[in-house]
């Protein structure tokens, strides 16, 4: 192999135009693809600025071509040349009206044969994308997605920093605290039998620093989830994580909408008008069964529990109690596109989610078409289309059951049938923003009996709420949160916090914590606000999330350069793997692996 000793790249191969004819470059890069013409090789060389064609003629350079014509993919070279004029452009390429007629060729290193393509038209299983990333990692569009990332973070850092945010550390081993998702779990050696655990989010710290009166803190930071995986979830994933002191609510939001404003501006030149909507939680719930609805489409929930209420249908009639209901959805004019085959889907997609069962009618001409249409009466029948706004042509569709599953699985459906006619696809490049507000304080956590923080314990109540806290309504208080959502991704959620360690308190014991658990958990936070803590209030984004939906892709493993698999293992470096028993040892860790049943 040679070596680059005496040359210096002049510039990236994507970066080559009209206006360098003439000029002699140097280039290091890939080679992407070789054309052998007899007379001619022509070599496609690619770095992370882009590819350019670069020729080797034998009446320019004789040993640069009989070199060229063993060169392989993948195969790394250094080339200097002169820039031409390309006789038959490419208007395909950003480099396509020029080529380097090259005058030397160093052979850098050679390449096995790649196990997968570095192209962004290949349709290789995910799985060995992983196991290869650093080779998935050269295509152009996996590139442009880190860089895409990386403009993201400067224009965060720079932003922040002109709003008076100051960046600073957290640590990475931190008490565990078992509150939300499991903890990650890291063994003290030189505290035998005790535990760090990983960052779920630097929340208490923040706060302390806020304490410290360091006013507004922000950090681009990982941290770490011990929970099941889907294609918007990571074991550890990254936060623009930010905190402000003498601030309320609103004072949070504006900031926060401004910055995405700018994000989207900056990198992909779109246009977002402010202040964005705002929207209680329990108004999106009743609309779209969802805390982060996809405002896009319409299709939006009608509640008919009143209406059903004695009816001779007995699932809709049994749901006209507290806690239940009948809601349904107009999917106008498309009846004709929904033929039993693919309504029997949509109900797949509503059992999926807990539904006993999705019913539906068609309006037509005659009336309404429905196997349930006998069990109701013309005037209910009419009533229920009235309350539909349904028409001609219409598609109804109806979840019945406890109010949860119904928002659950007919939200899901609204998505399926937007999925199905289109819209999505149609949609994609409309960005529509949400903030979405007073959440609830708790809610139920039916496996154990009891309830638990909706966002986290020290989420303040809304101010006439917060006399309640030691009632039996839990499920009736509101919380100081919001969420920033985008076209049905939740992108970022905060609060503001509890300041008073009173309050704090009786948040402690509304969640069933003795003031001896409270303290032994938090109390390094319950003694800080002994000593004079500001009101505070902060937020949370996902990093690879926002990424995500500005690189206009469905899975955060597109914008992390080395993420984990569903089973969040990391199918290149095989993470996690065994320890060593000496390891073990010195931790005073014995390892007992349960049998499956």
């Amino acid at each position: 192999m040679e070596t680059i000793k005496g040359l210096k790249r002049s510039c990236y191969c994507g970066e080559l135009r009209a206006e360098n004819i003439g000029q002699e470059v140097v280039l290091m890069g890939w080679v992407q693809k070789k054309r052998n013409l007899g007379g001619l090789v022509f070599v496609d060389l690619r770095d992370r600025g882009g590819i350019c064609q670069i020729v080797f003629d034998t009446d320019v350079d004789k040993e640069a071509f009989e070199k060229a014509e063993k060169l392989g993919s993948e195969y790394v070279i250094a080339v200097k040349g002169e820039v031409r004029e390309r006789q038959s452009k490419n208007p395909n390429m950003p480099t396509g009206d020029v080529e380097v007629f090259a005058n030397e060729l160093r052979l850098l290193n050679k390449s096995e044969t790649p196990p997968i393509y570095i192209k962004d038209d290949d349709d290789v299983s995910e799985a060995l994308r992983l196991k290869y990333r650093y080779l998935d990692l050269r295509k152009p569009k996996m590139q442009r997605n880190l860089m895409l990332r990386h403009q993201v973070t400067n224009i965060v850092r720079r932003y922040l920093t002109e709003q008076n945010f100051c960046e600073i550390e957290t640590p990475f081993l931190v008490k565990p605290t078992p509150e939300g998702a499991r903890d990650y779990l890291v063994p003290s050696r030189v505290n035998e039998g005790k535990f760090y655990a990983l960052p779920q989010s630097p929340q208490l710290l923040k706060q302390l620093l806020m304490v410290s009166g360091m006013d507004r803190y922000f950090q681009i930071v990982k941290c770490f989830r011990d929970e099941d995986l889907r294609a918007d979830r990571q074991p550890e994933f990254t936060q623009i994580d930010t905190e402000m002191s003498f601030v309320e609510a609103e004072d949070v939001m504006t900031v926060m909408e401004k910055m995405v404003q700018e994000i989207f501006k900056e990198t992909i030149n779109v246009d977002i008008e402010l202040p964005l909507p705002r929207m209680t939680y329990a108004e999106a719930m009743d609309r779209y069964g969802s805390d982060k609805p996809d405002t896009r489409f319409g299709y939006e929930f009608v509640n008919i529990t009143d209406l059903v209420e004695g009816c001779g249908f007995k699932v809709f009639a049994d749901c006209a109690v507290k806690g239940k209901s009948v809601r349904g959805i107009n999917v106008e004019g498309m009846a004709e596109k929904f033929p039993r085959k693919q309504i029997s889907h949509l109900e797949d997609c509503a059992k999926t989610y807990k539904a006993k069962g999705l019913a539906w009618m068609k309006i037509t001409e005659e009336g309404v078409t429905s196997p349930i249409a006998k069990f109701f009466s013309e005037e209910d029948l009419n009533a229920i289309v009235e309350r539909m706004n349904g028409k001609v042509g219409d598609l109804l569709l109806f979840v019945a059951d406890k109010d949860a599953i119904v928002y659950d699985a007919l939200g899901q459906v609204r998505l399926a049938v937007a999925e199905k006619l289109g819209i999505l696809e149609e949609k994609k490049n409309q960005f529509n923003f949400l903030w979405v507000t007073e959440f609830p304080l708790f809610e139920e956590d039916e496996e154990n009996g009891r309830y638990v923080a909706k966002h986290h314990p020290f989420t303040s109540p809304l101010d006439e709420d917060i006399d309640r806290l030691d009632t039996d309504e839990k499920d009736t208080l509101r919380a100081k949160a919001y969420d920033i959502v985008l076209n049905g991704y939740e992108v970022g959620g905060g609060s503001v916090r509890i300041s008073d360690s009173e309050v704090q308190k009786k948040m402690f014991a509304a969640l069933g914590l003795s003031e001896e658990e409270a303290y032994n958990k938090f109390g390094f936070l319950l003694d800080a606000f002994k000593y004079g803590a500001p009101p505070h209030a902060g937020m949370a984004f996902g990093l690879d999330r926002l990424v995500m939906l500005l690189a206009g892709v469905d899975n955060i493993r597109e914008v992390i350069a080395f993420p984990k698999n569903q089973n969040a293992i990391c199918p290149m470096t095989n993470a996690p793997a065994p320890a060593e028993d000496a390891q073990l040892e010195e931790l005073s860790i014995k390892v007992d692996i349960k049998e499956e049943n």
